[in-house]
């Protein structure tokens, strides 16, 4: 099986780059993020507090968590239930960010990623694939942009969701998750020594995809059967 890793900063356009790359690959999608967004919205739907840590292990016991694909799409199930489209509030987003510090939540997490990369050809992105979850990733890439520009794709994002929000609270926010995901004792956000640093700051959507395709053509060449690789 053949895995690509993209790890990067939150807001760097991760899971739309890394869906759209891995359709031109012909390769599953794998957001991890989603499964960390999950654990936060189970943890909302339980009154469960973020920072209390034997609540939020406890409370994963109770929970099944998994994925599924429907028409070439990735779901997120929650004990039965898919739950994918409540995943991108910025108050799931918030909890996601704190929950993810914790060891069990990485650990409860931990075997359905490797295992999903074990069974089919992947592009998984999140903020330790490339260090933790698949080290021996055929391809790493960090996928960065500036901190301004990651939080004004976000602002963006949410008020074309019909979201209220405000630039500087949304650049706030991200400077003080970047920070946590930095300095978390437990698989902190670094770049792989191996992996490809790709800049996406300036970019449109569509430069950032071909930049990022580009890059794992280019390391894949000739691992990949011409049925599978959609030319740019």
């Amino acid at each position: 099986m053949i895995a690509v890793a993209i790890d990067g900063p939150a807001g760097a356009g991760k899971s739309t780059i890394a869906r759209l790359a891995a359709q031109k690959l012909g390769f599953i999608y794998v957001d991890t993020g989603a499964l960390y967004r999950a654990v936060g919205l189970c943890m909302l739907r339980h009154h469960v507090d973020p920072a209390d840590v034997p609540g939020v292990c406890g409370t994963l016991n109770n929970i099944s968590l998994s994925l599924a694909y429907r028409h070439g799409q990735q779901k997120v199930i929650l004990c039965g239930e898919d739950v994918t489209a409540e995943l991108r509030s910025e108050e799931v987003s918030k909890v996601a960010s704190r929950v993810s510090a914790i060891p069990g939540v990485r650990k409860f997490l931990f075997s359905l990623q490797r295992d999903i990369a074990q069974s089919q050809n992947v592009v998984m992105d999140g903020r330790d694939i490339g260090t933790v979850v698949l080290p021996d990733a055929q391809v790493k890439i960090f996928l960065t942009a500036s901190a301004e520009e990651r939080a004004r794709r976000r602002y963006e994002e949410l008020r074309q969701k019909g979201e209220r929000a405000d630039y500087e609270e949304v650049l706030s926010d991200l400077k003080q998750r970047d920070d946590r995901d930095i300095h978390r004792s437990v698989s902190p956000l670094k770049q792989a020594p191996d992996a490809i640093l790709a800049d996406t700051t300036g970019n449109t959507l569509e430069q950032s995809v071909s930049q990022v395709t580009a890059i794992i053509e280019k390391h894949l060449s000739g691992q990949i059967s011409e049925q599978n690789m959609v030319k740019l």
